[in-house]
Parts: C-alpha cells; structure tokens; sequence
C-alpha cells in the first residue's frame, strides 16, 4: 500500500502508521516467554515463575519495547517506500482513531532540503601565497637559541634590562585593600617578552638586586581578572634575584643538540626552511579553504532541518563542558550554559557540511587512497620518526577519517577556487602566519 506523506512545513513531514494489535499481542507474548526462562521471584524456582506473574511484573515494559521496536521498524520501511532522505530521529505520537485491531501512530519528522547552489563562476575569490624569506628563518634560529638559553646571575651594581630573567616579591592594593592574586613571593618572568603587563615591566626595568619600588598600574578594561579589570591598583615590588641570560652561539655544538643529519649552519637554515615552507603550505592552504567555504555560503540558499542544528548545538554544548572538565572546573557538567549560544556555529556546521556534502557527490570529489597517504605523510614530515607517525594514522579509524575530511575539504576548495573568478595575491609570511604587531 502506498504511503500517504503529509507536508507540514518547508521540511517537515508527517506519515501515519498503522500496526496491528493481533501482531504486537503475539510479539509481547513471545518476549514474556523468553524473559520467564530466567526471571526470579520469591517462593519459585528459576525459569519456574508463572506467566501471569511475569506479564503482571514485566508486561508493561515489554508491551512499551515492543511498540518502540515495531512502530521504528514500520517507520523505516514507510520512509523507505516512500524515498524518503529523514534528518534526525522522527517525533512518535499515539494517532486518535486507534481500536481492538490496529493501533494508530503519527510520526512526524524533517527530511533533508534540496541543496542547490549558485552560479560559481561569478563568485570572486583571492588565492594567498607565501614565501619564506631569511628574516623568517632567523626569527626561528633565535627561537631555537632562547630555547636553550642560561642564565647567570648579575652583579649588584648592575640593573634590569629586557631578556633578563627577574625574581621579585610584590603585592598590589586598590584603595589600600589587598586583592586576589595581587601577591607573590619569589615569582619569576622575563623582562620585556610580555609576561607581564607593560606598566609593570616598566617599573621593573632598571632596577637593581635588593632594591624595591612602589608604583601605580591601571589595570585594562578587558583584562581576564573581572574583580580588577579597569581599576587602579598600587603596587610594592621587591627584586631579589637578577639574572642575565646567555644565548649560545649558532654553532656545530649548537646545531648538534637539535639532532639534524647536517649539523652545519647551512644544514640548520635548510632544515627550517624546509619546515617552514611545509607550515606556510598548510595556512595558505586553510585560508584558501577558509574563503572558498564561505563563498559556498553565500551562493547556497536552502532550509536546513532544525533536528540537524538541535544535536550539532547538543555536541558543541557537550563539547564545551568536557572543555571545562578538562581545565579542571568544578560541576562543569552542571554549568549554566545556554545551548542558544552555540546555536549559530551549529546552524553555520550543519548548512556547510549538507553544501560540501552535495558537492562531494555530484562533482565525485571523495578523498582518493593517494591523496589520503599524501597528506599523512606531509604531516609525518615534521616528526623525528616519520614512519611511526604514518603507522599511528594508519592503525586507527578514527583517526583515518578525520584525515579523510580534510582531504575532502581540501578537494572541495579547489573545485571552488577552479570555477570562481580567482585572483592571486601575494602576503607576507608574518602576516600568513598572524605575527603583524
């Protein structure tokens, strides 16, 4: 018999569902049999309870497994039927006209929109590149040498100066009254890397071992701590320890402790130009992906299901708890958190994902074997031990099919950037890699 589908809205549906009672009455009777082999009850023997005490005990919540069994079995072969593509799980109802004979459901539920997107040849899309230059690779040789840096302690007459390394005492008041977390004994930080507030480094610089100062700070309006944020605090700093650090020289002694196959300096800048090059393929490549998925956006226009949105909200939510649990917040699993926050990034997640999952399929853009071995070994290439690395992707699913996403994102940026009217555009590597200011 064909199935009658009811149009409610843009995409939601609703199919009435018919299931007789001499079935569900058969079915129910065949469970109780099978659950009286094992039931226990006082005053009888295992597998010997009578079945009018097992229905009385247990017949309820058979006869209610039943019905969720069997009205999700005719839902599935009803939607089926009827070439249905249902998003989420359908809303299952008692139907008004049920008898001794049939017993009536509605199921009403979302199906998946018709996904059509625009003209992509009149999207106008930037493709960035990078080049990495020798400022890149010195700023990285410098990391590498602070890295391994030591430090020395200074002589009394000497003072504080950027890249030393400071142990102080201080203890901060606003409006004379102590505050949270305004003091510390033996606290240490590195003058003029940002540790601290600027203000407070400056005071500190120039001072001398022994010496103490006091001094106001204004504390930001955006700073982290809420209590102080905006406010003005007087601070009593101590300096007891000052020590002067030592950059080692860049040198085969050097070079030897990064255990590279070329311990030369020529074998050193090859090496992180190497390195680099790999990380600028990788951001040039995300913010290539980045603009060709909101231009997706843009030139897509359809009605998502609100049951997609619901759980990819319920995940986000999930996964920021976890978040929270992991930084080590108390009842983060019973933290306030409104799911309508997250209802925008899901809607944002659920749009983009069903637009790349059209396209994956009408343009045959599935991640290919080659492609999905490229890409793990380009990231095994910035391990020491590449293989095992390739061989720890390998041996996990999980693991496999997030590689496997961002192949297919991958694919499906540059089937956009192929059609769009793309224009080259050449940035600087710190302006790729967020270091501008």
């Amino acid at each position: 018999m064909a199935v009658t589908v009811e149009t409610l809205d843009k995409l939601e549906r609703r199919i009435t569902l018919s299931l007789p009672a001499d079935a569900l009455k058969t079915e129910v009777d065949a469970r109780l049999k099978k659950l009286a082999r094992t039931v226990k009850a006082d005053g009888f023997r295992p597998g010997k309870v009578p079945m009018n005490v097992v229905a009385q005990r247990y017949g309820y919540s058979v006869q209610y497994e039943v019905v969720n069994d069997q009205v999700g079995e005719a839902f599935a072969k009803a939607a089926a039927e009827a070439q249905l593509r249902v998003a989420g799980m359908p809303r299952i109802s008692e139907k008004e006209g049920s008898d001794a004979d049939q017993l009536l459901f509605d199921a009403t539920f979302e199906v998946y929109p018709e996904v059509k997107i625009g003209d992509l040849s009149a999207v106008e899309l930037e493709r960035v590149s990078s080049e990495v230059n020798d400022a890149a690779i010195d700023r990285t040789v410098e990391i590498l040498r602070k890295q391994r840096r030591t430090f020395a302690q200074r002589p009394q007459e000497e003072a504080a100066v950027d890249g030393d390394r400071v142990t102080i005492d201080f203890e901060g008041k606003i409006d004379g009254v102590p505050f949270e977390g305004g003091k510390a004994e033996g606290y240490q930080f590195l003058l003029g890397e940002g540790q601290m507030l600027e203000a407070f480094e400056k005071a500190v610089r120039g001072m001398k071992a022994g010496e103490s100062k006091t001094f106001p700070l204004k504390f930001p309006d955006d700073y982290h701590g809420k209590d102080v944020a905006g406010k003005e605090a007087d601070f009593l700093v101590t300096l007891k320890k000052l020590e002067a650090q030592h950059l080692p020289e860049v040198n085969e002694a050097f070079i030897a402790t990064l255990g590279l196959a070329e311990q030369t300096v020529e074998g050193l800048r090859a090496d992180i130009k190497k390195n680099l090059e790999r990380e600028v393929k990788f951001r040039a490549a995300a913010r290539n992906k980045a603009a060709a998925m909101e231009a997706l956006l843009k030139a897509a226009e359809f009605d998502v299901p609100k049951a997609l949105v619901d759980a990819e909200t319920e995940r986000l939510l999930e996964g920021a708890r976890a978040d929270l649990k992991a930084r080590g917040i108390k009842d983060a699993d019973k933290a306030p958190i409104p799911a309508e926050m997250f209802t925008p990034q899901a809607e944002r997640r659920v749009r983009l994902g069903l637009i790349v999952a059209e396209l994956v399929n009408t343009n045959d853009l599935r991640a290919k074997p080659e492609q999905l071995q490229a890409h793990i070994e380009e990231l095994a290439q910035s391990y020491e031990q590449p293989q095992q690395v390739v061989a720890w992707y390998m041996s996990d699913r999980q693991r496999m099919a997030e590689v496997e996403a961002v192949v297919i994102e991958g694919n499906v940026a540059d089937f956009v950037l192929s059609k769009a009217k793309t224009s080259d555009k050449s940035v600087s590597f710190e302006e790729l890699m967020g270091q501008q200011g």
